[in-house]
């Protein structure tokens, strides 16, 4: 697969790059093109950044970092058991927790949120920073949703991150993500207030909270270029009548 021409692979942080150190040189330049295309792609275009993914891998099996992003591309193509068993190599070749969230994530698209809900109270929870944390809480809160229980999802959102009006990276997913669950039981004014809240501190648009309020306020946007395209047909419509 072709590698964008201003990729170089020093776009790496200097952890990664230090894991490729124990690979020949022209393989540890070629892996970290790969990783680079991985990262690029993974948001917009997942299928082509797993096929990035895969070569990587096929390459460097045995560095962390490869396994990790092995990973997310295949968790971003929503194959699942496959991510799981990346995710997994790679916490037993590092040692650390921080993926704890995103296995239990997994465990909840293959259809498990019971093992997910279990694993939010491992004690490998307590390890993760804060950020970690959170995430471990939102993926809780999904799976009690799977598992039809709304009201618990309200609940476990719940927490001193919620109630801090600082702003961190995952405040506005942890403010939307608790709107959505107030929504889901029926707490409508409750859960605007809180999309509201999440629309504020999302400045780089992570969320559709605007939409969402704007649902909830009745308001239905008319996409500019489809109503001319309808009073354009109206006109031809006219003109052969």
């Amino acid at each position: 697969m072709p590698i964008d021409e201003d990729i170089t692979g020093d776009e790496l942080d200097k952890d990664v790059k230090q894991e490729l150190m124990s690979l020949p040189k022209t393989l540890a330049e070629d892996v970290a093109k790969n990783l680079v295309m991985v990262a690029r792609l993974l948001d917009e275009e997942p299928e082509r950044a797993y096929g990035y993914a895969k070569i990587a891998l096929r390459l460097a099996s045995r560095v962390p970092s490869v396994r990790e992003a092995a990973g997310f591309a295949a968790y971003g193509v929503e194959k699942y058991g496959e991510a799981l068993a990346e995710f997994r190599a790679a916490r037993r070749m590092t040692g650390l927790q921080h993926l704890w969230p995103v296995m239990a994530d997994c465990e909840r698209g293959m259809g498990r949120p019971e093992k997910a809900l279990a694993m939010a109270g491992e004690p490998e929870v307590q390890k993760l920073d804060k950020a970690g944390q959170v995430e471990m809480r939102l993926v809780a809160a999904g799976a009690r949703r799977d598992m039809g229980q709304a009201d618990a999802a309200v609940v476990t959102l719940q927490s001193p991150e919620l109630a801090s009006n600082s702003m961190q990276p995952w405040t506005a997913r942890l403010r939307y993500a608790y709107a959505d669950a107030l929504l889901a039981v029926g707490r409508e004014d409750e859960a605007r207030e809180w999309f509201a809240k999440a629309l504020e501190a999302d400045q780089n648009g992570l969320t559709d909270a605007s939409d969402r309020l704007a649902e909830l306020d009745g308001v239905e946007f008319i996409d500019a270029l489809d109503e001319d395209s309808e009073d354009s047909e109206d006109v031809e419509g006219d003109a052969t009548s």
